[in-house]
C-alpha cells in the first residue's frame, strides 16, 4: 500500500512537471512581449506564466467535474506546488535573502489566486471584464497607456485558448500533454 502511494505521487509529480515545462514554454514565446507588449520583467513573466497555469488548472478542474476525478484535483494541486516551488528557487537565485522569500511567495501566492478569480469570472461570462482583468495585471506594471490592440489582443488569445483547451481530452491531460495555441490564434 504505502509503494502504490508512492508511485501515484512520483506519477503525479511527473504529469504536473510535464504540464508546468509546456506552460513556461508558452509563456515564453517572443509574440507575448514583442506584439502585445508584455514588459519583459519579472513581473511581466511572472503574470503570463500564472495565466498559462491558470488555464491549465481551470482546465483540470473541468475534468474532475467532468468525470468526478480526483486525480485532476490532485494534478492541479501538484502543478500549483510545483509552480511555487520554482518561484521560490528562482527568488534565491536572484539573489532575495531567505528572510524575504517566504514573505514574497505568499505575496506571488496571493497574486495567483487574485488573478486565477479574475480571470475565471471573465471567462465564465464570456469575456466580460477580461480586458480589465488584463489591464490591472498583467500590465499592471506598465507606465503609461497600454494600446487597446494589445490589451484586446491577449483576451481574445485567452478566451481562444480556454476553448482549444477545452477540446483536448482529459486522457491527454492527465498523460502530462497539454498543447496550447500560437498567440496569433486568439487575436
Amino acid at each position: 500500500m504505502p509503494f502504490r502511494k508512492f508511485k501515484e505521487r512520483r506519477r503525479r509529480e511527473q504529469i504536473a512537471h510535464d504540464l508546468y515545462v509546456a506552460v513556461i514554454n508558452q509563456a515564453r514565446l517572443a509574440d507575448f512581449y514583442l506584439r502585445f507588449a508584455v514588459p519583459d520583467t519579472l513581473d511581466g513573466r511572472f503574470d503570463l506564466i500564472v495565466l498559462h497555469a491558470f488555464l491549465v488548472m481551470r482546465r483540470l478542474r473541468q475534468v474532475a467535474a467532468e468525470e468526478g476525478g480526483e486525480e485532476a484535483r490532485e494534478v492541479a494541486q501538484t502543478l500549483f506546488d510545483l509552480m511555487f516551488a520554482d518561484m521560490d528557487q528562482n527568488l534565491r537565485e536572484l539573489g532575495v535573502s531567505d528572510m524575504s522569500v517566504g514573505k514574497r511567495v505568499k505575496q506571488m501566492a496571493r497574486a495567483f489566486y487574485g488573478r486565477a478569480a479574475a480571470y475565471d469570472d471573465a471567462l465564465d461570462s464570456g469575456g466580460a471584464g477580461l480586458a480589465e482583468a488584463l489591464r490591472r495585471n498583467l500590465y499592471g506594471t506598465v507606465e503609461g497607456e497600454v494600446a487597446a490592440e494589445a490589451v484586446e489582443g491577449v483576451a481574445g488569445y485567452l478566451l481562444a485558448q480556454s476553448k482549444f483547451l477545452a477540446g483536448q481530452t482529459a486522457a491527454a491531460l492527465m498523460a502530462g500533454q497539454v498543447a496550447f495555441q500560437a498567440p496569433e490564434g486568439g487575436s
